[in-house]
């Protein structure tokens, strides 16, 4: 069974993450989530928050296929940690041509470090493409409507945590 693994701060999960997971599916029989833990960069939220809204977002939109997912945290190098999972597939989203330049340099330097675990580029959606976890951060903490940007579950935890 192929084994995709994909990683990210999910610092808050957008729709643009959904997506992309939703899209791993559909290649791969079973997804590993993988938040990367970063000491010297706090988190707006810890793990086992950003773990549960993961689950119950995927649960929401495909809870047929939600038991093929898994939620690991990991702190060191991606294709390390896709190794350590038994991945066989790096999953990593792409919103637009910036994002794939950068992109394309990671997946040669995993390759050159992990040559047995393929690179799987996703395209975000087109409703989606212009979202960052970062911008629904600030806007968030500012008080604006982010409903249109993140899955119901996010939203929920964004007002608890906040208090907006």
């Amino acid at each position: 069974m192929t084994i995709a693994f994909y990683p990210g701060s999910f610092d808050p999960m957008t729709n643009g993450h959904l997506d992309v997971l939703v899209q791993a599916l559909n290649v791969a029989p079973k997804v590993i989530v993988a938040i990367g833990i970063h000491a010297g960069k706090p988190p707006l939220f810890s793990y086992d928050e950003r773990a549960a809204v993961i689950r119950r977002s995927l649960s929401e939109v495909l809870p047929e296929r939600a038991g093929h997912v898994t939620v690991v945290a990991f702190d060191g190098l991606a294709v390390d940690a896709a190794r350590q999972n038994g991945a066989a597939l790096l999953v990593r989203g792409l919103r637009d041509g910036t994002d794939l330049d950068y992109e394309m340099q990671m997946a040669g330097m995993n390759h050159q470090m992990a040559p047995d675990i393929q690179t799987l580029f996703l395209p975000a959606g087109t409703a989606s493409r212009p979202i960052t976890a970062t911008l629904v951060r600030q806007i968030a903490a500012m008080g604006g409507d982010v409903s249109a940007f993140v899955p119901a579950a996010v939203l929920d935890a964004l007002r608890l945590k906040l208090g907006s």
